[in-house]
């Protein structure tokens, strides 16, 4: 699974900015490691900067090392499949449809909110944007095979409408007004 991407060299100690490709960015915190054309390497630094990332890595310690890996793609093998009954990773949820149990399309988890408690699925489809909470009275049944989530909608549970509308300013408070001074 790629989640970076060498831009360009950064100093002249080895040091890479890296385009992030992921939602995660403690996948670049020092002490772990990617894949760069199937050799790992070890991040000894991470700092962020603007946007990117600047990433010291293992065996990189010259800017010409650095500028051989500009363009290359940062790798993490995939994960082994959740081998537990009603277990899923959140990339293998974003993208499947939800239907209710009647087969009415609800629209597609579109992001995944971590709660504390239990994560809550973001739900966009025409009729706007609806929160459900994944736990089993709401989420009925994950299919990976077929992409579909089919869902019971509990009371309260509503679509609301996916760009929030614009709010009109504060009224601005009367102006004061001066008065002369005594004389």
């Amino acid at each position: 699974m790629t989640v970076g991407r060498v831009l360009v060299p950064h100093g002249i100690r080895g040091e890479v900015k890296v385009e992030p490709l992921t939602d995660f960015p403690e996948r670049f915190d020092a002490g772990g490691r990617v894949w760069i054309e199937g050799a790992a390497r070890l991040i000894e630094r991470s700092r962020p900067q603007d946007r990117n990332l600047i990433l010291k890595l293992q065996g990189v310690d010259t800017r010409d090392a650095a500028e051989a890996l500009r363009g290359k793609e940062l790798m993490l093998p995939e994960a082994p499949p959740i081998d537990e009954p009603g277990r899923f990773y959140q990339h293998d949820i974003l993208g499947l449809r939800v239907e209710d149990a009647a087969g009415e399309k609800l629209g597609v988890i579109a992001d995944i909110l971590s709660t504390g408690a239990n994560d809550v699925y973001v739900v966009r489809g025409e009729r706007g944007e609806l929160l459900l909470p994944a736990v089993e009275d709401v989420v009925k049944q994950i299919d990976l095979t077929s992409g579909s989530i089919i869902v019971e909608l509990l009371p309260g549970l509503k679509f609301r409408a996916s760009t929030p509308k614009r709010r009109r300013p504060p009224a601005k408070p009367p102006a004061k007004k001066s008065t002369p001074a005594p004389s």
